[in-house]
């Protein structure tokens, strides 16, 4: 096997986990934003038109934000600011007060990783 295959499995697993880790915290968040650059979910979310006289500006200001990137130590981060002049799409997966339908024995069982109790520490 030569280093290129080496590198493409590897990069398929990263793709993967990502994918999987995706489809288990989607029913945490309120919001999905996608721009041409990243998907993000959130929790919340400010949304700034900047109008420009050549092309549109956006300003988004997001709060407990889980970013798609495969090469990112850490997805999970406490706040992202967005600066696009490309398309914005926002999906609302929940409306404001609704409580996320997952727990978090629920999102264990999805990740595969059982949560461990006060007797197994």
């Amino acid at each position: 096997m030569s280093h290129l295959d080496e590198l493409d499995e590897f990069e398929a697993e990263l793709e993967l986990s990502l994918k999987k880790e995706y489809s288990a915290v989607f029913g945490l968040f309120r919001f999905c934003v996608l721009t041409q650059d990243a998907t993000y979910l959130c929790n919340k979310l400010d949304l700034q038109y900047v109008p420009q006289q050549s092309y549109p500006f956006f300003q988004l200001e997001l709060e407990d934000v889980w970013v798609w990137d495969k090469n990112r130590p850490r997805r999970i981060i406490p706040r992202a600011k967005v600066f696009t002049s490309g398309d914005v799409t926002i999906e609302e997966l929940r409306g404001e007060g609704d409580e996320p339908q997952l727990t978090a024995e629920a999102l264990a069982e999805r990740i595969g990783e059982p949560l461990r109790g006060d007797d197994e520490l």
